[in-house]
C-alpha cells in the first residue's frame, strides 16, 4: 500500500524544517499529527430518525470510515431529549486515513469555501490541538447537493503531539493549512 502523499511530505520536508526552526536534536521531539476527529451534531434526529442515516452515509462518504453514533448522556427536558437518544455522529481518523482526509481537506475542500480568507487562529486550544468548524458539508466533492436533504455543519479537531500552540502552529502551516494573515 502506498503511503499518503501528505505523510511523505511530512516525513521528508516538515520534520527537517521543524528540526531547524526549533533546534530539536532528535527526530522524536518533532511534533506530529496524532488523530483527526470529525463531529456532526444531529439535533433533528429526535424528531426524525431517518436523518441520522443520511448523516451517517454522508460522513462515511467524506471520511471513508463508518461513523459512531453519539447518544445523550442525560435527559434534558428543555430540548426534549431523553437519555440514550442519538444526538450526533463522530469519526476518529488515525494513520494513513487521517493523512488522506487532511490532504483532501486542505487541497480540495477548503478552497471550495465561499469568501474564504483563511482559518482563524483562535481555533487553537493552548495544548497544541486545532478546532475548525465547517458550515456545510457541500465543500467536499463526495457530497452532491441534489441527494442531500439540507446543509449541515461539522467540527473538525486536529490533535497533535505538540505540547503547546507555538509548536503546533508551524506544524500545521507547513502541512499546508491556510491561516489568516495577521496584519
Amino acid at each position: 500500500m502506498n503511503t499518503a502523499r501528505l505523510k511523505e511530505f511530512y516525513q521528508n520536508v516538515v520534520v527537517e524544517e521543524l528540526m531547524k526552526q526549533f533546534n530539536f536534536r532528535n527526530v522524536h521531539q518533532v511534533p506530529k499529527l496524532d488523530k483527526v476527529v470529525i463531529n456532526v451534531g444531529v439535533g433533528e434526529a429526535k424528531d426524525d430518525i431517518k436523518v441520522l442515516d443520511i448523516v451517517i452515509a454522508e460522513l462515511a462518504a467524506i471520511t471513508g470510515q463508518k461513523p459512531a453514533i453519539c447518544r445523550a448522556k442525560k435527559s434534558v427536558s428543555n430540548f426534549k431529549i431523553r437519555q440514550g437518544m442519538p444526538i450526533g455522529v463522530k469519526v476518529t481518523l488515525r494513520a494513513s486515513m487521517m493523512y488522506e482526509f487532511l490532504d483532501r481537506l486542505i487541497n480540495i475542500a477548503i478552497p471550495r469555501i465561499r469568501d474564504f480568507r483563511g482559518l482563524a487562529m483562535s481555533g487553537f486550544d493552548g495544548r497544541g490541538n486545532y478546532n475548525l468548524g465547517i458550515g456545510e458539508q457541500y465543500i467536499f466533492p463526495e457530497i452532491s447537493v441534489e441527494k442531500s436533504d439540507k446543509a449541515r455543519g461539522m467540527n473538525i479537531t486536529i490533535v497533535t503531539t505538540a505540547k503547546d500552540d507555538k509548536y503546533a502552529k508551524p506544524l500545521l502551516e507547513l502541512l499546508g493549512i491556510p491561516f489568516k494573515k495577521v496584519k
